[in-house]
């Protein structure tokens, strides 16, 4: 049966594909090898499929190849756009943090200015309080001068009248004396009332027009005044902006961060005294009440200064690095699957200086499987940072350290592939991506 098949197969595969003989020829013997038209189609189909897929394999290989080069040119741009814009970032971080220091130089200047303007309106007050009283007292004097006067005129002329009686008897020529002698006195007693008046009279508008100038010197103040307060309220606003934006980045409450700066910094203390209640208060001047806010905003600076100590508002490499891998689920450098990657790797070269990035205690200096030479800080409200794959341990634990202390090297130690520093920060136990609090300060430090 199967013979009968075959035969059918060659008789109708003949006709294209005719029978061929592949003779063989020695010394002694030739001999031949039948190719039948089934052989020939078997071998010709087998060469096709070998040539095709001799050029898909090839195509894939240089697909494969092309491919790889595109990715690590795409890789290699990305990572030069990367750290031009990290390079940009410090640019921009440093030119903030300059304005932001020239800023509060011009708030010194202001401030000390506000305090020689404000003597100089006290002192121009207790002036013009003075002439006002030396004013008074003059108007009591003039007053009881023409008082006096009027008096003395009325006496006069009782005089003259009780005289005109008295010298009936006497002579025209001795009552003409008496009169011309009488007018003399009176003469001179209103002469010298006369210029009494006029003097204080010219004393009064002296006073009058130094009361003017007192004035007019006091209005100029009150406008330089407002203009200081002006400046200053501005210069609080710029320096306030930029503190309460990067504790916002970072997912932190600036209000609920200053009342706990605050507890931590309100001792008070002095000995038991009675206590006394002022009867001298009155209602504060519009004045008073910006200079309070101002003291209030600068309060605010003072604690957003002291929260930003204390918290990791900083970079823990300051010398070259590059970024190798960032917070997130990754593929596992070791090739066990995908996992997470609780911190930001720095890799640079080996030996390079790690320091604090806040104020905090050591609690962890040594070695710790997976992260291998490791040092934990704890920092107040909450936060820990981690500094793992040192070379070198610079600290101990329970030591007390300040942002930019140095705390180790860079080194590859533990799990790891290379020289980097792996750098975590934990809230509350849970790892956040340090990389907000990197970005959050960028305007400020």
């Amino acid at each position: 049966m199967l013979n009968r098949l075959a035969y059918r197969v060659n008789h109708s595969l003949e006709r294209r594909f005719p029978e061929q003989r592949l003779f063989l020829r020695s010394d002694t013997e030739t001999r031949f090898i039948r190719l039948r038209p089934i052989t020939q189609v078997v071998a010709l189909v087998g060469g096709t499929l070998a040539l095709a897929w001799t050029i898909v394999a090839t195509a894939l290989i240089l697909m494969d190849s092309i491919g790889a080069g595109s990715a690590r040119e795409q890789s290699a741009r990305q990572q030069a756009l990367y750290e031009e814009r990290l390079n940009a970032l410090s640019t921009d971080r440093d030119l903030r943090a300059e304005e932001a220091a020239s800023a509060q130089g011009r708030f010194n200047v202001a401030l000390t200015q506000v305090s020689e303007m404000q003597e100089r309106l006290l002192a121009s007050e207790d002036r013009r309080r003075e002439l006002e009283t030396g004013i008074e007292a003059v108007q009591d004097t003039l007053r009881r001068m023409i008082k006096e006067r009027d008096t003395a005129l009325e006496e006069a002329a009782r005089m003259t009248l009780a005289l005109s009686e008295q010298s009936g008897g006497t002579t025209e020529i001795g009552r003409m004396r008496d009169a011309v002698a009488t007018l003399q006195f009176l003469t001179d007693a209103l002469g010298l009332t006369a210029e009494e008046r006029d003097t204080i009279l010219a004393e009064a508008d002296a006073a009058r027009q130094e009361v003017q100038l007192l004035s007019e010197e006091r209005r100029l103040v009150e406008q330089r005044n407002d203009l200081i307060f002006a400046k200053l309220e501005e210069a609080v606003t710029i320096s306030m902006e930029p503190l309460d934006n990067m504790f916002r980045e970072a997912g932190m409450s600036p209000d609920d961060l200053l009342d706990s700066v605050r507890a931590g910094y309100s001792g008070q203390g002095g000995p038991l005294l009675p206590i006394t209640v002022s009867t001298s208060g009155g209602v504060l001047s519009a004045d008073e009440v910006r200079a309070n806010t101002i003291l209030n905003g600068l309060d605010r600076m003072n604690m957003y200064r002291l929260a930003a100590f204390k918290l990791p508002f900083s970079m823990p490499v300051k010398d070259s690095f590059r970024w190798t891998s960032g917070f997130g689920y990754r593929k596992d450098p070791k090739g066990y699957g995908t996992r997470m990657h609780e911190g930001t790797d720095m890799a640079g070269a080996y030996g390079t200086a790690i320091y604090a990035t806040a104020d905090g205690v050591v609690t962890h200096a040594g070695w710790d499987n997976g992260y291998g030479r490791l040092v934990k800080i704890k920092h107040d409200f909450g936060i820990e940072t981690r500094y793992a794959h040192l070379s070198q341990l610079r600290v101990e634990v329970g030591q007390r350290v300040s942002r930019g202390d140095k705390i180790g090297d860079m080194g590859n130690s533990g799990r790891s592939t290379g020289t980097h520093l792996h750098y975590e920060i934990r809230l509350d136990g849970t790892a956040v991506n340090p990389m907000t609090f990197i970005k959050a300060a960028k305007n400020v430090f």
